[in-house]
């Protein structure tokens, strides 16, 4: 479940996606998002923490990219079952709340 909380922040999903164009630094990142630094940085790390980004070092700076391009895999079958199901899911009863979190 880490994985998909992970993946419903809608920031890191979108750095994730920039991600899979290709590599990026911080700075890189905060321009074509519109991010503050410290907001990027601290997704990246959660990012890390759960072993989905990694980074490489090249004097000063630090360059992102996706650890696991099976990654884009997954969010490509995830598009193709909200396109299938429509609304389906956000209209559900139980979506989003706390007893529906505690039922999946």
């Amino acid at each position: 479940m880490a994985l998909f909380r992970s993946l419903g922040d809608p920031t890191r999903l979108a750095i994730v996606r920039r991600l899979a164009a290709g590599e990026a630094r911080v700075v890189d990142l905060t321009g074509e998002l519109g991010l503050a630094q410290s907001t990027v940085s601290k997704h990246l790390a959660c990012l890390r923490d759960c072993g989905l980004v990694d980074f490489r070092a090249e004097g000063r700076q630090s360059f992102y990219a996706l650890a696991r391009p099976e990654l884009l895999d997954l969010l490509r079958a995830a598009e193709q079952v909200l396109a299938a199901t429509g609304d389906a899911v956000a209209l559900c009863p139980v979506y989003g709340s706390p007893a529906g979190e505690a039922a999946a």
